[in-house]
Protein backbone atom coordinates (compact mmCIF):
# COMPACT_ATOMS: atom_id res chain seq x y z
CA UNK A 1 0.00 0.00 0.00
CA UNK A 2 1.06 3.52 -0.68
CA UNK A 3 1.75 5.95 2.12
CA UNK A 4 -0.32 8.64 0.35
CA UNK A 5 -2.92 8.67 -2.42
CA UNK A 6 -3.66 11.44 -4.90
CA UNK A 7 -7.38 12.01 -5.52
CA UNK A 8 -7.04 15.17 -7.63
CA UNK A 9 -8.25 13.41 -10.80
CA UNK A 10 -10.89 11.25 -9.09
CA UNK A 11 -14.42 11.16 -10.49
CA UNK A 12 -17.68 10.91 -8.57
CA UNK A 13 -19.43 7.56 -8.37
CA UNK A 14 -21.95 7.54 -11.27
CA UNK A 15 -24.14 5.06 -9.38
CA UNK A 16 -24.52 7.15 -6.22
CA UNK A 17 -28.24 7.73 -6.90
CA UNK A 18 -28.82 3.97 -7.11
CA UNK A 19 -27.60 3.31 -3.56
CA UNK A 20 -30.03 1.90 -1.05
CA UNK A 21 -30.89 3.23 2.38
CA UNK A 22 -31.68 0.97 5.30
CA UNK A 23 -34.92 1.82 7.09
CA UNK A 24 -37.25 0.26 9.65
CA UNK A 25 -40.93 -0.11 8.78
CA UNK A 26 -43.85 -2.09 10.13
CA UNK A 27 -45.20 -4.58 7.60
CA UNK A 28 -48.12 -6.96 8.09
CA UNK A 29 -47.15 -10.58 8.74
CA UNK A 30 -49.33 -11.69 5.81
CA UNK A 31 -47.39 -9.41 3.45
CA UNK A 32 -44.02 -10.70 4.64
CA UNK A 33 -45.18 -14.32 4.31
CA UNK A 34 -46.38 -13.64 0.77
CA UNK A 35 -42.99 -12.24 -0.29
CA UNK A 36 -41.10 -15.03 1.52
CA UNK A 37 -43.13 -17.64 -0.37
CA UNK A 38 -42.47 -15.79 -3.61
CA UNK A 39 -38.78 -15.68 -2.68
CA UNK A 40 -38.70 -19.49 -2.43
CA UNK A 41 -40.29 -19.79 -5.87
CA UNK A 42 -37.98 -17.29 -7.55
CA UNK A 43 -34.74 -17.80 -5.57
CA UNK A 44 -34.62 -14.04 -5.00
CA UNK A 45 -34.38 -12.79 -1.40
CA UNK A 46 -37.75 -11.54 -0.17
CA UNK A 47 -36.42 -8.08 0.71
CA UNK A 48 -35.12 -7.70 -2.85
CA UNK A 49 -38.52 -8.76 -4.18
CA UNK A 50 -40.24 -6.17 -2.01
CA UNK A 51 -37.83 -3.52 -3.23
CA UNK A 52 -38.36 -4.54 -6.87
CA UNK A 53 -42.12 -4.35 -6.42
CA UNK A 54 -41.98 -0.93 -4.77
CA UNK A 55 -39.60 0.34 -7.45
CA UNK A 56 -42.02 -0.89 -10.11
CA UNK A 57 -44.79 1.11 -8.41
CA UNK A 58 -42.59 4.21 -8.45
CA UNK A 59 -41.82 3.85 -12.15
CA UNK A 60 -45.53 3.40 -12.98
CA UNK A 61 -46.58 6.23 -10.62
CA UNK A 62 -48.96 3.86 -8.85
CA UNK A 63 -50.77 5.07 -5.76
CA UNK A 64 -52.32 2.82 -3.11
CA UNK A 65 -56.05 2.41 -2.99
CA UNK A 66 -57.08 3.37 0.52
CA UNK A 67 -60.43 2.08 1.75
CA UNK A 68 -61.67 3.27 5.14
CA UNK A 69 -63.95 0.99 7.08
CA UNK A 70 -67.01 2.57 8.70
Amino acid sequence: MRQEYNFENAIKNPYIKKLKKQISINIDIETIEYFKKLAEETSIPYQNLMNLYLYSCVKKHLKPEILWKD
